[in-house]
């Protein structure tokens, strides 16, 4: 049996340039297609028209408008995987316990598609850089770092229910920061995080007099420094240490543990209050546009059902 051809790249390139044609030819047909459909059966077109645009219109109404709000919560103790487990009752609206304020909110719809993104850090500094709302992270990556410490909360609410943000913002916070889970963690870290900051608190003034000892007792006065770099310098014949990277490295370390300090009041903070995107998910010329596109495309299929309708009837017949 003869065997087939392995296909090469440039034939490869060919067949796929002519699948796009063939696919940008029946795109073409399906729109000239509705043009026609528009201007014969204007009379079922114009009618669905006209009722899309009222609906996305009304949709659209301000008392209706649905915002994004986001806010990076910070987790002092608890890992990632605790933390989803403690609000997955949120993310999926059931099983939240009686008496919990936000169920309120959930169950009324005052608050709705609650979700979570990893926050990344590419720079693998400890320092946040983007959220990655796309989902498109990894953990093995190592040029764009998934923090353990940080995640970012999401849930939509209506501009009818604004005021009501630092409420939900508060239900939320009580409803995870009494997770018996997260709890325990949290009293495990928060010992660990204040021996750390006394450590690097201990180190910066042992660093320091260890500068003024090596500095104030050699005698490199009236000596000329030359070759700076590398952390090293030379004074007149005398190699000398430079301390700065260290100083340097060591103010980074006080400022990261003192911030942390102060956030560890709870086992899952906020660092920045939940804020509104600028922009509602429903705007209004975005509503409109789709609607437009659903309601002529719904009008020609009628219109072509209507033209056809003998066909049809025929089919059903036999």
């Amino acid at each position: 049996m003869e065997q087939q051809r392995e296909m090469n790249f440039f034939e490869l390139c060919v067949a796929c340039a002519k699948a796009i044609g063939r696919g940008c030819k029946a795109l073409w047909c399906i729109f000239c297609q509705m043009l026609r459909h528009t201007f014969q059966y204007w009379w079922i077109v114009f009618p669905c028209l006209i009722l899309a645009i009222g609906a996305g219109y009304y949709y659209s109404r301000y008392d209706n408008l649905n915002y994004r709000v986001n806010a990076v919560a910070m987790l002092n103790g608890p890992t990632i995987a605790q933390f989803q487990q403690a609000f997955s009752p949120l993310a999926s609206g059931q099983n939240i316990p009686a008496g919990e304020n936000i169920g309120e909110y959930i169950y009324t719809g005052k608050a709705t598609g609650f979700a979570t993104y990893r926050v990344i850090d590419c720079l693998n500094d400890g320092v946040a850089d983007y959220i990655d709302f796309d989902d498109k992270s990894s953990p093995t990556d190592t040029t764009r770092v998934q923090m353990q410490d940080r995640i970012c909360l999401q849930f939509n609410i209506k501009s009818i229910h604004m005021g009501m943000l630092p409420e939900i913002e508060k239900a939320v916070l009580n409803f995870l920061n009494t997770n018996p889970a997260l709890q325990k963690s949290y009293e495990a870290y928060l010992p660990n995080l204040r021996n750390e900051v006394a450590f690097n608190h201990t180190q910066a003034v042992k660093l320091d007099s260890l500068t003024s000892q090596y500095y104030f007792h050699n005698n490199f006065e009236g000596k000329k420094m030359s070759n700076v770099g590398e952390g090293v310098a030379f004074v007149g014949d005398w190699k000398v240490r430079l301390f700065l990277d260290d100083i340097y490295e060591q103010q980074a370390h006080l400022q990261r543990g003192d911030y942390r300090m102060q956030l560890a009041t709870a086992p899952v903070v906020l660092e920045m209050p939940f804020t509104a995107a600028s922009a509602p998910t429903n705007a209004r010329p975005k509503c409109l546009v789709l609607c437009f596109l659903v309601g002529w495309i719904m009008g020609c299929l009628l219109a072509e059902i209507i033209k056809k309708r003998k066909s049809i009837l025929a089919w059903l017949k036999q």
